[in-house]
């Protein structure tokens, strides 16, 4: 337990270590391929296929509910 936490510990640290030693190209270019995965990640997942009643249902449900503070309707 303790050489697990000691491990973590020593890991993060080389890791914060690392991200401050970065410069800004290469925070540039992690962000990027974060936003590449983020991307490759979104087309694998598939929206559900709604049937009519379906839509129906959620525009009834969608009247009854309140509005979210901070949003306003198109």
């Amino acid at each position: 337990m303790l050489s697990q936490l000691v491990y973590l510990t020593l890991c993060r640290s080389i890791q914060l270590l690392v991200l401050l030693a970065s410069g800004d190209a290469a925070k540039d270019l992690e962000i990027l391929v974060l936003r590449h995965q983020l991307t490759v990640l979104g087309r694998q997942v598939q929206r559900p296929k709604l049937q009519p009643a379906d839509r129906a249902l959620l525009a009834a449900v969608r009247r009854v509910l309140p509005e979210p503070a901070g949003h306003a309707c198109l």
